[in-house]
């Protein structure tokens, strides 16, 4: 793997492995289905040389600006949908394009919209507890703390978060929303480190940071989304097309992981040949210079 990509800014998780996996050749048609600021897409089209072109689809537009400027010298070679991922078959057929020779899916939260307080998504800043990828569409994270009931908050912090703690969160969530409206991720990560234990606070990651995690998943519904595009991306490769995807944890993992066993059996007409055993991790030297990539996991499948 000796692509030795550079960036200039919002590094791109394994930039390297995402272009050995993928391979992309000039004249191929390929698909970053979570555009960001374009880092992955410089990639791939660096790597695949004349011809190639890339689909980069995202739901955020802000996302969509920086990747325009970041491949302001690939105009040519990409196209740039606003959009989402589970739509990708109609996508797809819009640009009347039949079937790809690669796609890639980084998933979760981008750098880009973790860097920006006012959209919510973290929990070591101060900002409107909003948590949309998509600006203004759909309930957002304010929405379900100050609206579902308690066992439905407990629900979404157990089943997305795996949290520990979810009942007695979600209980001290609607003590404090009886007061006053929830509004900003400042005031819910407080909620959440009264509701905690100290014990229980004293090692490990940050304690809203599942809490968060799960909101984001059941705000943009990033589970069903993940099941929609795959299924799709499977369908409009061609044979020899790789699909790459990375995951920042064990729910998008196990997801990924079930539906490539799944299509990769006999028993099933299976269509996919593994190219990951094992998911392939960041070396420590990139999780030290990119600490967010250190939970991120990497797989890879090619059509047959």
């Amino acid at each position: 793997m000796t692509a030795n990509i550079k960036r200039e800014y919002h590094t791109p998780v394994m930039p390297d492995e995402v272009v050995w996996l993928m391979n992309p050749k000039p004249g191929g048609v390929y698909i970053d289905c979570t555009l960001g600021s374009g880092g992955h897409t410089l990639g791939l089209l660096e790597f695949a040389g004349a011809g190639a072109q890339i689909i980069g689809i995202d739901r955020d537009q802000d996302a969509i600006s920086a990747a325009k400027q970041e491949l302001k010298h690939f105009r040519d070679a990409a196209t740039f949908v606003h959009g989402n991922f589970s739509d990708l078959q109609d996508i797809v057929m819009s640009l009347n394009v039949l079937q790809v020779d690669g796609i890639l899916f980084d998933l979760g939260v981008s750098s880009y919209q973790l860097d920006e307080p006012e959209r919510g998504f973290s929990y070591m800043e101060d900002g409107p507890l909003d948590m949309r990828m998509g600006q203004g569409t759909g309930p957002s994270a304010r929405d379900l703390v100050n609206n579902l009931p308690a066992e439905e908050i407990a629900d979404i912090l157990k089943i997305y978060g795996e949290e520990r703690w979810a009942v007695r969160i979600a209980e001290f969530i609607v003590r404090r929303r009886d007061k006053a409206p929830i509004v900003t991720t400042g005031e819910l990560v407080d909620i959440v480190k009264a509701a905690i234990p100290a014990r229980a606070r004293r090692s490990g990651p940050h304690p809203a940071r599942r809490t968060f995690q799960a909101l984001r998943i059941a705000v943009n519904r990033e589970l069903d989304e993940l099941h929609a595009g795959l299924d799709q991306a499977v369908r409009i490769l061609c044979p020899g097309g790789r699909l790459v995807v990375i995951s920042y944890h064990s729910l998008e993992d196990r997801i990924v992981k079930t539906m490539f066993l799944k299509m990769s059996g006999s028993r099933n007409q299976g269509c996919l040949r593994i190219l990951t055993k094992k998911p392939i991790v960041p070396c420590e030297e990139e999780v030290i210079s990119n600490p967010r990539s250190r939970s991120a996991k990497l797989r890879a499948a090619e059509k047959f």
